[in-house]
């Protein structure tokens, strides 16, 4: 199976919607319909500010990742953090995940991004080890803090 990445766009938004909210309902993320789908729709129209690309074949989808973007100083540039990973649970373990951030740097640093951060849980091993092998390192001495409004 192919980790082909797609650019999604307002045709793609049921399928996205529903690989979303099925990555929410696996990770215990409460965010209703309206509000996932608010959050979804800028992203399809082409808000500088992000973007969501499909894993595999654009009609039927096996899953997908958001990359949004900043500023910084510290990396030169445009820098891009991996929110959202998804690959369904029936073809995971095939390395689709690894393959999609594999190329999904190379994919935007013709866009001029000159890093890609992305979180994991600390007690996540085997997740670790996927980014990994996929070229993240942790950063000695940071951590993600996070400030809610």
């Amino acid at each position: 199976m192919s980790a082909a990445l797609t650019l999604a766009t307002a045709e793609h938004a049921d399928r996205l919607d529903a690989l979303v909210a099925a990555f929410h309902q696996e990770h215990g993320i409460t965010l209703n319909a309206e509000a996932r789908q608010a959050g979804i729709a800028p992203l399809l129209a082409g808000s500088p500010h992000g973007a969501a690309y499909l894993i595999g074949p654009p009609r039927a989808p096996i899953g997908y990742v958001v990359v949004t973007f900043g500023w910084s100083l510290e990396f030169g540039g445009l820098d891009g953090f991996v929110d959202e990973i998804y690959v369904r649970p029936g073809v995971r373990g095939r390395g689709i995940a690894s393959e999609t951030l594999q190329s999904l740097p190379r994919a935007l640093a013709g866009a001029g991004l000159k890093a890609l951060h992305l979180e994991v849980d600390r007690t996540a091993d085997s997740t670790q080890r996927l980014y990994a092998r996929a070229g993240f390192t942790p950063r000695p001495n940071y951590m993600l803090m996070t400030r809610r409004f």
